[in-house]
């Protein structure tokens, strides 16, 4: 059941015996004997991907249920510490900057854990990419996802000091427009729509879409072209703190902040939670209790 889980969910013999370390011959074998002893075909296999049949859906959504109860009751009874690989994928600045440092202090307490990171801002296909969780920061899109929100931080409005000199400061909402002003557009990779600048006024927040010359789909990038008088952004204040007392980037109509961005922790719906996964997202959970501002004082 569980090679069958693995290959469906990721679409490939090769990719799910890596995963689950193992032979891919011995995977091709356990496969084909479960078909005979079933009497259905589970695979529909071409020379490029592999789906399950209508009954290997079926049977998909029943054995994901029955191993995490499997997952479960093993930790209940034998009282077993989690452990196993783990397989994240965090946001890369996040991940560099609180994650990564931490991570000692996780390993500490689950040592028979193995971790398998990766890191980015794109939205992420768990299921098909593999993953367990992802660690992401903005408002959560993908209905087959649960999230859990762990910290909410404080953006700033921000452009470089040479975009300032070319367009001009401005000091209420509707300057953006009139002055002409370009913003560097962010591409989450969900469904390659630019995100619109918010700001928030007496409680409301209205949204301003502005034209872009510049797309990225990585924070690193976004900061690096705001820095070169790209246009204007909004990140979160701890990403722009550097730039700001260096005086490479300038904060923009401070009266009007932007929403709190959440972050959160997010893994498919449609399971339940290994317990490997439920000690990796509590310990996120605790290492983000005290927000941003507990955390740049911890690191």
């Amino acid at each position: 059941m569980r090679n069958f889980v693995r290959i469906v969910e990721r679409s490939s013999f090769t990719k799910a015996a890596a995963d689950l370390q193992i032979p891919r011959a011995t995977m091709t074998n356990a496969i084909q004997r479960l078909e005979e002893r079933l009497g259905t075909r589970l695979l529909a296999r071409t020379t490029r991907t592999v789906k399950p049949t209508l009954d290997g859906e079926v049977y998909y959504k029943r054995c994901v249920r029955i191993l995490a109860e499997l997952e479960e009751a093993d930790g209940i009874f034998l009282r077993c510490a989690p452990k196993g690989l783990l397989r994240v994928n965090l946001q890369g600045t996040l991940a560099r900057m609180f994650v990564i440092p931490a991570l000692p202090d996780f390993m500490a307490q689950y040592p028979d854990i193995t971790l398998l990171i990766g890191d980015g801002d794109r939205y992420v296909d768990l299921v098909h990419e593999g993953y367990d969780c992802v660690l992401r920061s903005g408002e959560l899109v993908d209905s087959s996802m649960i999230g859990r929100r762990l910290m909410t931080m404080n953006e700033v409005t921000v452009a470089s000091p040479a975009y300032i000199e070319k367009y001009g400061m401005p000091r209420e909402i509707d300057d953006l427009e009139r002055q002409g002003h370009r913003v560097v557009s962010f591409l989450s990779g969900a469904d390659d729509k630019p995100m619109p600048l918010d700001f928030t006024i007496d409680g409301l927040v209205r949204h301003v879409e502005l034209p872009a010359d510049v797309s990225v789909t990585g924070a690193d990038l976004y900061m690096a072209a705001t820095v070169a008088g790209l246009g204007i952004i909004q990140v979160p204040r701890y990403r722009a703190l550097a730039d700001l007392n260096a005086g490479r980037l300038v904060e923009i109509m401070p009266q009007y902040p932007p929403e709190p961005m959440p972050v959160s922790v997010l893994y498919p719906q449609n399971r339940q939670l290994s317990l490997r996964v439920r000690v990796f997202t509590d310990w996120l959970g605790r290492l983000f209790a005290n927000g941003v501002d507990g955390l740049m004082k911890e690191f």
